[in-house]
């Protein structure tokens, strides 16, 4: 149904969505091919526009980039660009190589600038579960030991290494009108992220560091600001997370996507997510969180 616009739409009805936006693969091409692979992001991102062109309104794809050849995200940021209609890419940033804040994607972060077009982060699929059984084996609980992994390691946990790059290597102070999504990686985690890296960089600042003698360059301001400027952030279903909306997150960069069609999506009861979350946000503050903010973003 997710690729048949007919029925994608259908279903976007049947769980109250205007607009969907519709993230691609979650996990890299492996094709050892460099320009077969180049291609093949060209083939997929050209079909994409195809498939939203049966209602532009409501169906708004994200062009998937290559995480493995920074000239080649950026030679396919510039075509679609040219091309026209797009609206949102995506770069599965905790995979790529080399990492994102690399001095190699300095081209592509100054086209993003330059084209103002935001740039997602989605969650790459990790598989876990053979590492898992592996380090868990003589566990006296396997229940225990996965349930306590998990909650020690939130999913969205694999963008602290990219967005703490971005930060402390200069990217967002180089480029200040890049816009960057980190799709889907929750809520409840990040406070601690921000305040970790701002405590970490006034102590440094101070002089109270653990880097060494040698200089160090740090970014203009605190990293919570960058989160506060440039850095947007969308959730599926996080209760906890939704309560820090409004005094630790700012409410202007927070959105709701019920992660359809996937198995963890809130689809087809993205309502109920909805209402519970009246108790807690205020009108204002709910309409941005609920449709406002993305309609803003992704100039829907």
């Amino acid at each position: 149904r997710p690729t048949t616009a007919e029925l994608r739409l259908n279903d976007m009805d049947r769980d109250g969505a205007d607009a969907s936006i519709m993230y691609g693969p979650t996990d890299p091409m492996p094709i050892a091919d460099a320009e077969l692979r180049r291609r093949c992001y060209e083939v997929y991102n050209d079909w994409l526009a195809e498939f939203c062109a049966a209602n532009p309104a409501r169906l708004i794809g994200v062009a998937q980039l290559s995480l493995e050849d920074p000239q080649a995200a950026r030679d396919e940021l510039e075509r679609l660009a040219k091309r026209g209609g797009l609206r949102h890419v995506n770069i599965l940033a905790s995979r790529a190589k080399p990492p994102v804040y690399d001095e190699a994607w300095e081209p592509f972060w100054a086209l993003a600038e330059e084209v103002g077009i935001p740039i997602g982060f989605h969650l790459a699929v990790l598989v876990k579960k053979t590492r898992l059984d592996e380090d868990n084996r003589a566990a006296g609980n396997l229940v225990i030991a996965t349930a306590s992994r998990y909650a020690q390691e939130p999913p969205g946990i694999q963008l602290l290494e990219p967005m703490t790059g971005l930060i402390f290597a200069g990217v967002l102070d180089r480029h200040p009108r890049v816009t960057i999504v980190m799709a889907e990686a929750g809520l409840a985690w990040v406070p601690s992220m921000i305040q970790g890296l701002d405590v970490w960089y006034q102590r440094t600042r101070d002089g109270r560091r653990l880097t060494g003698d040698g200089p160090i360059a740090l970014p203009k301001m605190l990293p919570s600001e960058y989160f506060h400027r440039q850095i947007w952030i969308s959730f599926v279903d996080d209760p906890l997370g939704i309560k820090m909306v409004g005094n630790v997150l700012d409410p202007d960069k927070v959105m709701f996507g019920s992660d359809y069609p996937h198995p963890a999506s809130t689809w087809p009861d993205s309502r109920k997510v909805l209402e519970e979350s009246k108790q807690t946000l205020s009108p204002t503050v709910w309409q941005k969180v609920f449709r406002e903010n993305a309609r803003t973003l992704f100039k829907i």
